[in-house]
């Protein structure tokens, strides 16, 4: 910190001036990358500056959220009138760390001796701020009143607005009166023209209506064949900002490392940007939906299954649902056929989760470009390669980031990485019920949770599933399960369903595809303690 205090020091500043702060004089000092006070005290031999930790302060130039003039409120009313003619105020709103992840908007307000010189520091730092062009000035806004508490228009409206208005950016604003309704605007209606970003208040489900809109808006408009399984997609040009409302808000969780509304509504103001691949999954040669969370097959499948007929319990649904699968303990005969990634990519296990500036994600853009152009030059690469294997499963799960959320900091693969255009296929084969409620107990602690001989995982680029029997033809046909009747043997079912990012998929026989940084969040990743 020393050194890097020492750096900022050295910049050559646009601006100085003795202010004051707090009925103290600082000095304060504005160069392009960020904003100094120090303490100024007297001693023997004249005025000089404090550089202490505890009496200098820097806050970098793209983290100030907004600057400008307001009135004295150090005062009373009539304290202020009568003092208007000398003192003038300017304060500057900045980004501030809270604790590990988290982050709140502060203000810092600054006293002037004159007017000239107080329009000059707001004026020299509004050109600075004018030079940050990755930030957004108009959001178009969706809100779903509806997801997890029902709390998503009292925390924009508390939380998350007075925000937006403080940094000066313009909203378009609207609430969602039925399921797919932002999806569907965002496909036919919305003029994206706009608008610098689209943003969800809601949770995981909320998000994915989102992805499926502007995804799909963004193919229609380029001639884009969403059926074709080996079509190259284009990227998404607006970045999607969240806003957590919802009951898990895994999305966010696993790209920001919390859950705090004003935390995602700073990331969206400063302009940051994290990409991320998406799955495409498909069926036969026509498209179902698109993934950047977890699929789940078997135990994940069934849980949503089963879940999805208890809505009317809120979030507790999912506790309850997944007691009841694991008792039921299925396993599922299938085979599974993928495409591995190339050693350059890390493997699941390597202990490497993906953060803040991940050196894989940033080469990966690079080999993708290689390997289109080889598979360009081959014609395809459906030769050599690909892997398969057959046996009784009990979840079959592709994680394409790591699905950390508050109850399972980890997530389901902690090493998982958000644009590295690869997914980490997870294989749980037939096992007792406790070797199964070992793994799972896994996703909790800091445990190796791939650490058991019945689970093997695998990174890769593309995959498929076929399962032993028929697939069911009709999405309203219900999946049947056999009654247990041993405690400790798992029980064959014909097939089940998968979850994807928690909407059900009937289809059983799918073909995956990671879509690479085919979206960008208003997110930088999870930073570094």
């Amino acid at each position: 910190m020393t050194g890097q205090r020492d750096n900022m020091d050295n910049q050559p500043s646009l601006l100085s001036s003795k202010l004051l702060l707090n009925d103290r004089q600082v000095e304060v000092l504005l160069s392009r990358a960020s904003l100094t006070w120090k303490e100024i005290r007297k001693g023997k031999e004249g005025l000089y500056s404090i550089f202490g930790t505890a009496n200098s302060h820097t806050v970098q130039v793209c983290d100030i959220v907004a600057v400008h003039k307001t009135e004295d409120e150090s005062d009373t009313e009539t304290e202020r009138r009568r003092k208007k003619t000398e003192q003038h105020v300017f304060t500057v709103s900045f980004v501030r760390k809270l604790r590990p992840h988290q982050k709140q908007c502060s203000d810092v307000t600054f006293h002037c001796a004159n007017q000239e010189q107080c329009e000059q520091w707001v004026r020299a730092t509004n050109e600075l701020l004018s030079l940050l062009t990755d930030r957004p000035k108009s959001l178009l806004v969706y809100i779903n009143p509806y997801g997890g508490k029902q709390r998503g228009e009292r925390i924009y409206e508390q939380k998350v607005a007075p925000v937006f208005r403080r940094a000066g950016i313009f909203t378009d604003v609207i609430v969602t009166e039925r399921a797919n309704h932002a999806r569907d605007h965002l496909k036919t209606e919305a003029d994206l023209d706009k608008y610098d970003g689209v943003v969800c208040v809601g949770g995981d489900g909320m998000f994915s209506e989102i992805l499926h809109g502007l995804v799909t808006r963004t193919q229609t408009d380029h001639n884009v064949d969403q059926n074709q399984t080996e079509a190259e997609l284009v990227p998404c040009s607006l970045r999607i900002g969240i806003i957590p409302a919802g009951s898990t808000d895994c999305v966010c969780f696993a790209t920001v490392g919390t859950n705090d509304p004003v935390t995602s509504a700073l990331h969206i103001i400063v302009g940051d940007s994290q990409p991320m691949d998406v799955c495409s999954v498909h069926h036969n040669d026509v498209f179902l939906r698109y993934s950047v969370s977890l699929l789940g097959y078997g135990f994940y499948g069934d849980l949503q299954a089963d879940s999805e007929r208890r809505r009317w319990l809120g979030p507790t649904r999912y506790d309850l649902s997944g007691v009841k699968t694991f008792l039921r303990h299925n396993f599922y005969e299938g085979s599974i056929s993928f495409f591995p990634a190339e050693d350059s990519a890390g493997h699941p296990r390597d202990k490497l989760p993906c953060r803040f500036g991940c050196r894989i994600c940033q080469d990966s853009k690079d080999e993708q470009n290689e390997m289109s152009a080889e598979k360009k030059k081959s014609g395809d690469d459906s030769g050599g390669g690909w892997r398969t294997l057959n046996g009784k499963f009990i979840a079959v799960n592709s994680a394409s980031m790591s699905c950390a959320c508050p109850r399972c900091p980890k997530g389901l693969s902690p090493s998982a990485h958000l644009a590295d255009g690869t997914t980490d296929l997870i294989l749980v084969r037939k096992c007792s019920r406790l070797d199964f409620f070992k793994h799972l107990l896994r996703h909790t602690n800091k445990h190796d949770q791939f650490d058991h001989p019945f689970v093997e995982v695998h990174r890769v680029r593309k995959f498929s599933f076929q399962p032993r029997c028929h697939d069911f033809t009709s999405p309203e046909e219900p999946i049947e399960h056999p009654k247990t009747t041993s405690f400790s043997s798992a029980q064959t079912s014909a097939v089940s369903c998968w979850s994807c990012d928690g909407e059900l998929l009937q289809q059983a026989a799918i073909q995956v595809s990671v879509q690479h940084q085919l979206i960008r969040l208003f997110a930088r990743g999870i930073e570094e303690q």
